[in-house]
């Protein structure tokens, strides 16, 4: 009954955020004490497309999720170490003491949030070779383990690491260690089959043009490492359930527990402000939850909550102490404040808070 419950009062939260205007609509999926996930949709993409419990959308950071995923799984096979250098897999003219593969996945090796814009062109012709060797070139902000800085460098670099160990391009090896071992219907660097759910409220120059980020088959195309997946809502939750040690062996316990616990020593930090912390918890992938004010998800859901959140307005989370973990991807920005600021009804209908 409480499956049931919980199940009733995020529809009627996801069915009142959409009636409210504040995002087109919303496709949710959820898992609870390992049952079988399920999906649901409300309301419409940006086009006034109905939205159906299958559509896929571009998840924007939740690649990182898969990316930690992918990096985690050379580290179970014994051909990376979360302690080593990065240095030591990748061909680098100016070495980067201390930036090592632990402190990518939790965002302490000193990179900035992003490229520069004369490193790496947004324009036809940019592809994920060149954001890669962007990437080699890219200077540390901070020093390596001083403080928590939410990185798109440092999972480019993370997949770099990963192509050198996997001896595979990116996309490909992210396929064959994490897509296709948990049955998920994803693509990076490919045009889908159909039609991802058109994302509202994208900002910036390249609104309403062939390179609009997040719908673009040009955006689609980059392959990116930090952003690029577009994924299924079940896709994205399998991607944390994951990290509960669904399905069992796909990481090894020890691995998995490390990931989801805190890796930064309590250093300060996070994005940009409001969102930065102190301290600033983070796994190997998955952010904590902590005690971070302000905050995507109620206090409720418990500071050993983990999970990932979109630039282009999606959510996929576990709450350990309730025993359920979910995904929502809306169909507008987080820019917009929709995420922030409301979607904490749906979370705290399914976990508590």
């Amino acid at each position: 009954m409480q499956h049931i419950s919980r199940l009733t009062a995020a529809r009627a939260a996801a069915e009142t955020l959409v009636a409210s205007g504040r995002i087109p609509g919303v496709v949710v999926a959820v898992a609870m004490d390992r049952q079988q996930p399920e999906v649901f949709a409300a309301g419409t993409d940006a086009d006034g497309r109905p939205l159906v419990p299958d559509d896929l959308f571009p998840v924007a950071s939740i690649t990182k999720l898969a990316t930690a995923l992918a990096v985690l799984r050379l580290v179970d096979r014994g051909l990376i170490d979360l302690d080593d250098p990065a240095d030591r897999f990748l061909k680098r003219t100016e070495p980067h003491p201390g930036v090592t593969i632990r402190r990518l996945l939790c965002h302490t090796a000193g990179f900035a949030i992003d490229l520069n814009a004369d490193e790496a062109p947004y324009e036809p012709g940019l592809t994920w070779d060149t954001l890669g060797q962007a990437c080699l070139r890219s200077q540390l902000r901070h020093p390596p383990g001083s403080e928590v800085l939410y990185s798109n460098i440092g999972y480019g670099v993370l997949a770099l690491v990963a192509e050198a160990r996997a001896s595979a391009r990116f996309r490909d090896a992210l396929r064959d260690l994490v897509l296709t071992p948990l049955g998920i219907e994803g693509y990076l660097g490919e045009e889908p089959p159909r039609a991802p759910a058109r994302i509202a409220d994208v900002r910036g120059r390249h609104r309403a043009t062939p390179l609009e980020p997040f719908n673009s088959s040009f955006w689609r195309s980059l392959a990116l490492p930090w952003a690029g997946l577009v994924l299924t809502a079940a896709g994205a939750l399998a991607l944390v359930r994951a990290f509960c040690g669904h399905p069992p062996g796909f990481l090894s316990p020890p691995l998995r527990a490390a990931a989801v616990a805190n890796q930064t020593d309590d250093l300060p930090g996070g994005f940009i402000e409001p969102l930065r912390w102190n301290p600033c918890p983070w796994g190997l992938g998955p952010e904590v939850r902590g005690e971070k004010e302000p905050h995507w998800l109620p206090r409720g859901v418990g500071a050993d909550s983990f999970g990932h959140t979109g630039a282009s307005g999606c959510l996929a989370w576990a709450a350990p102490g309730s025993g359920v973990a979910w995904a929502i991807l809306g169909a507008r920005t987080a820019d917009s404040g929709w995420l922030l600021r409301h979607s904490g009804a749906i979370s705290a209908a399914l976990a508590g808070g």
